[in-house]
């Protein structure tokens, strides 16, 4: 296993659900995306998705945020049916974050103007808007970094400013969409610790979607694999990649992540 394992802490993780899809089916047009598909999501636990492009992975996540919502089927959210709320009673109510793939910041803003933007939107009381800024700049080491603009910073940087902007609203539930794509190894790394330290010390709930198997499976408590609408495999890093289904339908006999 990894190095990054050397961070993770067991210990505090909890059994109950915090979200929940219930036989939900989903169909773009006349193809089916999710076929009476049942997932839950645990407190405080990382959760990795993994499969093919097109098997639904996106689609899930659009189904927490009330992007789309199941043809058949119910989403729950804390024990409550939030299948017709709309996106910004669940984000509001519900306290969920979204790190998109593509874009989350204003490219002629500087960083510091984007999480003001964003606290500004959250946040009533000027002080405490100041005092969530200053927390984040302190726990993602922004202080060099807080009038270049967006546009200016690496990939990295970037990424690690959407998340910090999704967390301004301290989110019980965090979605990471492909969180390490067009990441170079070292800023793959900072980003597993920053995750996984936003599990123990913020008790968020996070689920990853992410193409690169490796570094998703080297930070995640639980992992499913997706094929054809339908969840073929499900558990720790190592029961997954040792599934036959998984292997099968997606990773292939030599895939190992040490």
């Amino acid at each position: 296993m990894a190095l990054i394992k050397k961070f993770r802490i067991k210990s505090f993780k909890k059994e109950e659900t915090i979200v929940e899809l219930k036989n939900t089916s989903v169909f773009y047009n006349k193809r089916q995306i999710l076929n009476n598909l049942n997932l839950s999501i645990k407190k405080q636990e990382i959760l990795g998705m993994l499969g093919p492009n097109g098997v639904g992975k996106s689609t899930i996540f659009n189904l927490i945020t009330g992007l789309k919502n199941p043809n058949y089927g119910e989403v729950i959210i804390e024990g409550i049916n939030v299948t017709n709320f709309p996106i910004n009673e669940r984000f509001t109510k519900f306290k969920l974050g979204l790190v998109p793939q593509y874009g989350g910041v204003i490219h002629d803003l500087t960083l510091i103007d984007n999480l003001k933007l964003v606290s500004e939107i959250h946040l009533k009381e000027k002080e405490l808007r100041n005092q969530k800024i200053n927390k984040i700049v302190s726990q993602f080491e922004f202080e060099a970094l807080l009038n270049i603009k967006a546009k200016h910073l690496s990939g990295g940087q970037k990424k690690k400013l959407v998340i910090a902007m999704a967390l301004i609203n301290d989110p019980k539930i965090l979605l990471l969409d492909e969180p390490f794509a067009a990441l170079d190894i070292l800023t793959i790394r900072m980003l597993q610790e920053i995750i996984l330290n936003l599990q123990s010390t913020e008790e968020i709930s996070i689920v990853i979607c992410d193409h690169q198997a490796r570094d998703l499976l080297n930070c995640v408590d639980r992992a499913i694999i997706l094929s054809n609408g339908q969840i073929i495999a499900s558990g720790s890093p190592n029961e997954v990649i040792s599934d036959t289904a998984a292997k099968k339908q997606y990773f292939g006999d030599e895939f190992n992540i040490n």
